[in-house]
């Protein structure tokens, strides 16, 4: 048989099973399951050495066409959890523990019969995240306070191996047990959440669903001061107790950096108008990175990192140092949330000028907070970091690059004004919601909301040397 007959052959074949598939046909095309019911546990254990163990439950069935002799899953995340004493049940009995030959992260769970299509059976895991010491960016909590972020904690069941397999897909709707000291307070993701005191503990149950994406626990003996303005209401969750009129303060001024996210970005579609301001509970083991912004041009380059978004609505902040500007610190980190954290992928791994967005987002921030002066001082220490003399036959540095990518949105913001910025960037992070968006998607936003040729604009700006004049 000729290649190229082959080739099209191979691809006639899969465009009749895609169409047969799309008229109704349930038949499965290769190997895979179904995760038919989901429930994960977390109960934190507070003692002389604290660790948390995590337990879930699945329903699988095998909704493929061939038998399977194994599953893959992957485990937290070695670098930021670790983890201790696995185990994996199926229908009771031991499974044996491999490291896959495909991956070292994942391990390879061995049945002890080959998993007959259409059988069901109930697979049960366990794990322990220890608290040891907190260095390069490994997680770290007390006795007394613990989180888990919305990233990589939980295991992670991966689809089966082959042509056209399917699996590792949560359930429509799954639940989430919380069991902690019963004088913890607690915030999770999820909704429907049901609380019980019970034998020393509190239990808390919350519904997941596909919009939650990511599960995340935030626990503690927390203090909490809550301020509302509008629409808008902010909790902040402090180890100790402080002076209430500079709490009281703080928050206003976190209100005030939300309300200018919401101006200058849009309103976060479809999601809670609240957000979570929460003490870390060991300050080296809650941050992974430095934050995404550029501590040069934002006038903090010797500001240490002091807080960090671990969910859509959450920042974990560092007080040790007893700094009152809380706002100044957790604005910028609250910013992801407007640009799409975790539902717009990549969104902090952009090329220029996408790649200072965030840091945009952050100076907005800072500026609500610190009064106008603020955004005219960026903009100058952005400008001193690009040569007014430049050679065209020559690539710009770095840093020129990063301070016009920065400027590069203020300049958009004064030349459509705030109301087209506006509608533009909500129009963007919501039409690319779950697919991420690149430079074309913001010059196609731009052109629909300002009726102008956005691209000439952009060419201008990042195709030549230096600021345009």
């Amino acid at each position: 048989m000729k290649p190229r007959f082959a080739t099209r052959l191979l691809l006639h074949a899969i465009l009749v099973a895609v169409a047969l598939c799309g008229a109704g046909c349930t038949a499965a095309l290769g190997p895979g399951y179904t995760i038919e019911k989901q429930e994960v546990r977390v109960q934190f254990v507070a003692a002389a050495e604290s660790r948390i163990i995590l337990q879930a439950d699945y329903q699988l069935r095998n909704s493929g066409n061939q038998p399977l002799p194994s599953l893959e899953l992957r485990l937290p995340g070695h670098r930021r959890f670790h983890t201790a004493d696995f185990h994996a049940d199926w229908d009771g009995s031991v499974l044996a523990l491999e490291t896959s030959p495909s991956n070292p992260r994942n391990l390879s769970l061995t049945f002890p019969q080959p998993w007959v299509v259409s059988a069901r059976h109930i697979l049960r895991l366990s794990v322990e995240i220890e608290c040891l010491a907190a260095d390069d960016g490994a997680l770290g909590f007390t006795g007394d306070a613990f989180f888990l972020p919305a990233q990589g904690w939980s295991p992670e069941l991966l689809p089966a191996r082959g042509f056209f397999a399917t699996g590792g897909l949560p359930p429509k709707k799954w639940d989430l047990v919380v069991r902690v000291p019963q004088d913890f307070r607690v915030h999770t993701s999820g909704s429907g959440i049901k609380s019980s005191r019970g034998g020393g503990e509190l239990t808390v149950r919350a519904a997941q669903r596909a919009v939650d994406h990511y599960p995340f626990v935030i626990a503690g003996r927390y203090l909490e001061t809550r301020r509302s303005s509008g629409k808008h209401t902010v909790y902040l969750w402090t180890r100790t107790a402080e002076d209430s009129g500079t709490l009281r303060q703080e928050t206003d001024s976190l209100l005030q950096s939300i309300q200018a996210y919401d101006s200058a970005f849009g309103v976060r579609k479809n999601d809670s108008h609240a957000v979570w301001i929460v003490e870390c509970p060991a300050a080296p083991g809650c941050f992974t990175s430095r934050n995404s912004i550029n501590a040069k041009m934002l006038g903090e380059e010797n500001e240490p990192l002091s807080a960090e978004l671990i969910s859509l609505d959450s920042v974990m902040v560092d007080r040790s140092s007893g700094r009152l500007k809380l706002a100044t610190s957790a604005a910028p980190a609250l910013a992801a949330s407007w640009l799409g954290y975790a539902r717009n992928p990549g969104f902090i791994q952009q090329q220029p000028p996408l790649s200072q967005f965030p840091t945009f987002a952050a100076a907005v921030g800072l500026t609500a907070v610190e009064g106008p002066a603020t955004r005219t001082e960026i903009i100058r220490s952005s400008l001193r970091l690009v040569p007014k003399n430049t050679d065209s036959r020559r690539a710009e540095e770095q840093s020129a690059v990063r301070a016009k990518s920065l400027l590069f949105f203020y300049a958009l913001q004064d030349r459509y004004g705030a109301e087209v910025f506006r509608n533009a960037i909500s129009h963007m992070l919501y039409a690319r919601r779950e697919r991420g968006f690149t430079l074309d998607d913001l010059i196609a936003a731009f052109g629909q909301e300002s009726h102008q040729n956005a691209a000439e604009f952009v060419r201008v700006w990042m195709k030549h040397p230096g600021v345009p004049a």
